[in-house]
């Protein structure tokens, strides 16, 4: 189901303000800001050293990971949506709105450009152009690739695969096509010295590939 027409809407003032405005709600670090606020530390000293909603869990336990999530989420939503339904920017110019707010969170400037990997964002900026279609999908596809890959890494890009897969047999236009390209590259250059160490299976997987040979 398409929620965007080929036809492109929205003036060139509201394209720019909505792009810039998601770029600059998306670089701001709110699970760093949480972990200050309520912990009194840098979540950047747990897990993998990502400014992201993970290691604030890490630091704070699943109540603080989970309102960094919820926080890191919106700001990928909120401008995609209001953009879309609000203003009714669609089409061709929905591409560079929904964009933004992922590259803000991955390159940010109040980090020096150090921004985290932008999967909370992402789940955010689909849910502003497919509700909750793209969404689902691509949480049950991270969801299956995390119970047999042991690489979060990969585990998000080929959730990304799950989701270009679903776009193209529902038949959603060249925007929405656009769109994932763009934030696939993201998700590839934030993760790259994970995906260089190679795929890992889980060790269930692999015991069980040695009991079928």
């Amino acid at each position: 189901m398409r929620l965007a027409p080929k036809v492109s809407r929205g003036s060139g003032m509201e394209v720019a303000l909505y792009t810039v405005a998601g770029f600059v709600l998306g670089a701001v670090p709110f699970s760093l800001l949480v972990g200050k606020w309520l912990l009194h530390a840098d979540v950047r000293d747990y897990g993998d050293g990502n400014p992201g909603a993970i290691n604030a869990g890490k630091a704070g336990g699943w109540p603080v990971g989970l309102l960094a999530g919820a926080l890191d989420y919106l700001k990928g939503a909120l401008p995609v949506a209001l953009a879309h339904y609000l203003s009714g920017v669609e089409g061709w110019n929905l591409v560079p709105v929904a964009i933004a707010p992922i590259a803000g969170h991955a390159f940010s400037p109040f980090l020096r450009f150090r921004g985290g990997k932008a999967i909370a964002a992402t789940f955010g900026v689909w849910t502003g152009l497919t509700l909750y279609r793209g969404p689902v999908v691509l949480g049950l596809s991270l969801a299956l690739f995390a119970l047999l890959l042991d690489e979060d890494a990969w585990s998000a890009v080929l959730g990304m695969t799950g989701l270009l897969a679903y776009l193209l047999v529902a038949g959603y236009d060249g925007q929405f096509l656009a769109v994932w390209s763009g934030n696939m590259l993201i998700v590839l250059y934030k993760h790259q010295a994970e995906l260089a160490r190679g795929v890992r299976l889980k060790p269930w997987v692999l015991k069980a590939l040695r009991r079928s040979a």
